[in-house]
């Protein structure tokens, strides 16, 4: 995702509804469902008070969102943190992404930090970040965001998020 645009005060509140509170930090819109609400949002790297926030994309459909749930609740991160300690070609592509979130994070703002999320880049630590940060890049950026987006296919997108 290049360049935030300003946030229409439809989407803050279409999001505000899909969270069940206010959003925070809200930058841009990074992906929508088919049905053109919001599924991913990009925030600043700071919240308004200045504190870090270093969870760049974030997801907010609730189909989505519950779907991912289903996928970590498979043990589906434990595996994938197994196959990065096993497959360097792998641990590449991983540690590639997690540069890459941090320096479209720090274009925005730097917090001073190495830390990306997710776990990046030597453990799966949360689905929902990795599908939220291949949704917005679109693929080939996040090896584990890719194959999770993959496997939610067969469930979302389909019909409507809300």
């Amino acid at each position: 995702m290049s360049g935030a645009l300003p946030v229409s005060e439809a989407d803050r509140a279409a999001v505000a509804a899909q969270l069940g509170r206010p959003p925070r930090a809200i930058r841009a819109v990074a992906h929508r469902c088919p049905s053109g609400h919001p599924a991913v949002i990009q925030t600043s790297p700071r919240l308004a008070d200045g504190t870090p926030f270093p969870t760049l994309y974030y997801l907010t459909c609730p189909r989505l969102t519950s779907l991912t749930s289903r996928l970590e609740a498979s043990g589906l991160m434990k595996e994938m943190t197994e196959r990065l300690a096993g497959d360097e070609e792998l641990a590449a592509a991983y540690l590639a992404a997690h540069r890459s979130y941090l320096a479209e994070r720090d274009a925005i703002e730097s917090l001073g930090t190495e830390v990306s999320a997710g776990g990046m880049p030597g453990r799966v630590k949360c689905l929902h970040v990795h599908v939220a940060h291949a949704l917005a890049v679109g693929s080939g950026v996040n090896p584990f965001g890719d194959e999770a987006v993959e496997l939610l296919k067969a469930d979302w997108p389909a019909g409507d998020c809300v």
